[in-house]
């Protein structure tokens, strides 16, 4: 447990609280240019925050829902905190959503002000400008001046500021109520579809803690953004966590820049999603194989695989400067990450750890940690919560249902929708699961996905989507299950594969559609070799098209099976 960590009510509270501790500590490290850098600190984040917050209750705000969309910037997060601890109710954004999405979000969640970059300009002018819904203030990151009916972000701290020394204690004075809604969350899906995720204070702040609790994150930590704000991943194991435990935050130049940003910005801690993870890995082999290390690497991997990280760390030194030698800690969400890479990142002495939650839950619910971890798990539970396996299978797979503090209010203005996830207090994740007689969780996949043979056996797409994505030349894969002509029971697996040409041309020689089948289809005959004989994949279809995903990069696949 960290010593310093501290029992807060809200995220107001919080702000408050950890002020007396890190108050003079970096909170954030801005780049002005190459090379020019800007610090904020702690300090002077929460006194911006107070400003913000002032001059939006000044505005008649109080109380309002405020919505908040752009890219991972500073300006960003002083919004969403400006709202959610002392005006009225924030929504969140998702950033990648087309204009006719995002104006149905700005109306289902009746919105009367939103904070934009710059980037948006032009589609919320157009929204504002619409009768169906109630926007009424725009408010832009990037403008100094209030400019033509639109707020300057910059401008309205200065407000604020010259309001609090004229003694206006609005937001400093509000008081929170840490069990009623302050965030509202649209989960990914079209818009007409989307849940609305209501979470409170309450649900966060115990989120942050538990999670702070088993991690080694402190002060000490230099933190970098990558991962999407509107995500309560990146909100609360980034942002939240950076204040919570008084660290610094610097924010990505995109996902081209990561390596020169962990270099530049000496980066301690950072979460990804297993795709980037998937990417280091290969670039690392690579750049063994280029200087004729592969063997010796091996070789010691095997040899010190059992010794500590600070030792490994020392032997596997080169392979640490890649990332700018001060890595301590890498976490991996939102999806499975493959054994192989999580088995050599932590046999470098990079200590990756998986992590797994959801929205409904604030989000984490299990994490793995230098004492608890387990390959292929993701870990125990954190503190604070429970979790269960429901109706389970011979094998001990069964739903995941979690029950705690982190758990969401419900899904806002929908009872049914809510009352088909929740039962006693426990919320029913949609995932399959079983846990192991030490408490580790092992994810199978979503209960939606199953696909259910005629001899009664589960087929678990993501998992052996895994397996095929490992063929080079495999951007992504599908698995799907397809009824035989002669017999519906009967269902066989098959494969759609997304194939890099570029790729296959280089690795195997082969330019045609038919040559290319032919290479994947030989390979699939080796995937099949290692799985049990019902999983076989007996089809399968090749294409150059991307999957249908969703925002948060997971496969609709429904969708998807449309269009077979």
């Amino acid at each position: 447990m960290n010593k310093n960590l501290i029992e807060v009510t809200d995220l107001k509270d919080m702000l408050n609280k950890t002020r007396e501790l890190y108050g003079e500590r970096p909170g954030y490290k801005i780049k002005i240019e190459k090379g020019k850098y800007k610090i904020y600190t702690h300090n002077e984040i929460r006194d911006m925050i107070n400003y913000l917050g002032t001059a939006l209750i000044s505005m008649g705000l109080k109380g309002k829902r405020i919505a908040v969309i752009g890219e991972n910037r500073y300006e960003w997060e002083l919004a969403y905190l400006s709202v959610v601890c002392g005006t009225g109710i924030v929504v969140p954004m998702d950033k990648s959503l087309p204009a006719n999405e995002l104006e149905e979000v700005i109306e289902r969640s009746e919105v009367e002000a939103i904070f934009y970059s710059e980037k948006y300009e032009e589609t919320i002018k157009k929204i504002k400008y619409s009768e169906k819904n109630k926007l009424k203030h725009l408010i832009s990151m990037d403008s100094s001046v209030h400019d033509e009916g639109i707020y300057s972000e910059k401008e309205l701290i200065e407000k604020g500021k010259a309001l609090i020394e004229a003694g206006n204690r609005e937001f400093i004075d509000s008081k929170i109520d840490p069990e009623e809604m302050s965030i509202m969350l649209f989960t990914s899906g079209t818009t007409t579809k989307a849940k609305v995720v209501a979470l409170s204070h309450k649900n966060l702040v115990s989120n942050v803690k538990s999670y702070a609790s088993v991690v080694d994150v402190d002060s000490n930590d230099r933190m970098l953004s990558f991962l999407p704000l509107h995500h309560v991943y990146e909100c609360t194991v980034g942002m939240l966590v950076s204040l919570y435990v008084g660290a610094e935050r610097t924010f990505c130049d995109g996902i081209r820049h990561i390596v020169e940003n962990l270099n530049e910005y000496k980066i301690t801690y950072a979460a990804f999603v297993p795709a980037i993870y998937e990417i280091m890995y290969k670039n690392i082999w690579k750049t063994l194989e280029k200087e004729g290390k592969v063997e010796e690497t091996k070789k010691l991997m095997e040899e010190y695989k059992n010794k500590s990280m600070a030792e490994k760390k020392e032997v596997f030194k080169e392979i640490h400067n890649i990332y700018g030698g001060c890595i301590k800690l890498f976490i991996s969400g939102a999806a499975s990450l493959d054994k192989e890479v999580i088995e050599s990142f932590r046999n470098w002495g990079l200590n990756l750890c998986q992590a797994y939650g959801l929205t409904e839950t604030s989000p984490i619910i299990g994490i793995e940690t230098n004492k608890y971890h387990r390959v292929g798990s993701i870990g125990k539970a954190i503190p604070g919560v429970e979790v269960r396996i429901d109706d389970p299978d011979k094998e001990g797979v069964g739903e995941l249902t979690v029950k705690g503090p982190n758990v969401m209010l419900g899904y806002y203005g929908d009872k049914k929708a809510t009352e088909e996830v929740m039962e006693e207090g426990w919320f029913h994740t949609g995932d399959l699961a079983r846990i192991d007689e030490d408490g580790y969780i092992f994810i199978c996949g979503r209960k939606k996905s199953v696909i259910v043979l005629k001899n009664g056996k589960n087929i678990y797409p993501e998992e052996m989507e895994n397996l095929v994505n490992k063929i080079e030349g495999v951007k992504e894969s599908f698995i799907f299950g397809k009824q035989q002509t002669d017999d519906k029971d009967n269902i066989k697996i098959h494969v759609k594969i997304v194939f890099d040409r570029n790729i296959m041309k280089e690795a195997y020689k082969v330019e045609s559609d038919k040559e290319i089948y032919n290479v994947l289809s030989e390979k699939i005959k080796e995937v099949n070799k290692v799985m049990p004989k019902y999983k076989s994949i007996r089809g399968l279809i090749i294409s150059e098209e991307p999957l249908i995903k969703t925002t948060t990069n997971k496969i609709k696949r429904q969708a998807n099976l449309k269009l077979i």
